[in-house]
């Protein structure tokens, strides 16, 4: 959706944790490499880094949008964070009765300090400034930035590069695709910066700024169920943006995490998932900022 960036300088994702498995100067063969490796992510062998004993903690943001979760109740398993959180899970050996969800504003999820979980999921984007204050996993979606106006504005119809220059933007302080705005788009007038998307949603419904940008899911979901009047324009070409489960600085435990992610991906999970919840909001044109 939104994530952005407070901190400063790059840490490449991963680099500051250990990977889950053994780490001798000499590395055992075969089978048995494979059997250290499983068993240092075991459930028993990740007890230690566990916020809580016994249960997976796992934050999120209230309220929780569709297609990311759906009912704003991330306890159902639905929608994609949702259903990737307790895929995670189940690869770490939690069950759905052992995975805890907590509230955790997005804008305190990326702010350096001790954390009251064990991942956060909140479409929240890897950018090397966050990584100076917080770990990430790997990648769970490659995210695609989208613009949002209201039906018969300008904008629908006249977004050619030098077209987009000319309009007042507006975006959620602190996010990626604020930074979107003022990095690619570069409009003639600054864009409104608000607190929250709601107030963004709202800045536009009131004609104060003339086009959101947000995710492509998330895009979409506001312009068929949130704004009536308004229309997803288009998207636009890929940045390498791309959303990670975040973890308090140099918790060791997302090299487990990691782990998961590629079993998850090699396996399938991660594109049925994304094929069942997300597939009906990326077929859109894409322009060129």
């Amino acid at each position: 959706m939104r994530r952005i960036m407070i901190a400063a300088a790059a840490v490449a994702i991963g680099t500051s944790l250990a990977a889950c498995g053994s780490s001798g100067s000499s590395t055992p063969a075969g089978s048995t490499a494979s059997a250290n490796a499983a068993a240092s992510c075991s459930k028993s062998a990740i007890s230690k880094m566990l916020y809580a004993p016994g249960v997976l903690t796992v934050g999120t943001d209230q309220p929780a949008y569709p297609p990311w979760f759906e009912s704003n109740n991330p306890a159902n398993g639905k929608g994609y964070e949702s259903a990737v959180a307790y895929a995670v899970a189940k690869q770490l050996g939690f069950s759905p009765s052992q995975v805890k969800w907590v509230h955790e504003p997005f804008n305190n999820s990326y702010a350096p300090g001790p954390k009251k979980f064990d991942f956060d999921v909140n479409e929240i984007s890897y950018t090397p400034q966050r990584a100076q204050a917080v770990s990430f996993s790997n990648s769970y979606y490659d995210v695609q930035q989208a613009l949002v106006a209201l039906k018969g504005t300008p904008i629908v119809t006249k977004h050619a590069p030098a077209d987009l220059k000319n309009y007042v933007y507006g975006d959620q302080v602190g996010t990626t695709s604020l930074a979107f705005i003022n990095s690619q788009i570069q409009p003639t007038a600054p864009p409104k910066v608000f607190n929250t998307l709601n107030d963004v949603k709202q800045a536009l419904q009131t004609h104060q700024i003339a086009a959101l940008v947000t995710d492509t899911p998330t895009a979409q979901f506001i312009s068929s169920s949130e704004i009536k009047g308004s229309v997803m324009v288009a998207q636009f070409p890929s940045t390498g943006e791309h959303y990670g489960l975040l973890f308090g600085k140099g918790n060791p435990l997302v090299g487990c995490v990691n782990k998961a992610l590629t079993t998850l991906k090699s396996n399938g999970t991660l594109q049925q998932l994304q094929k069942k919840y997300l597939q009906i909001y990326l077929s859109v044109p894409t322009i060129t900022p």
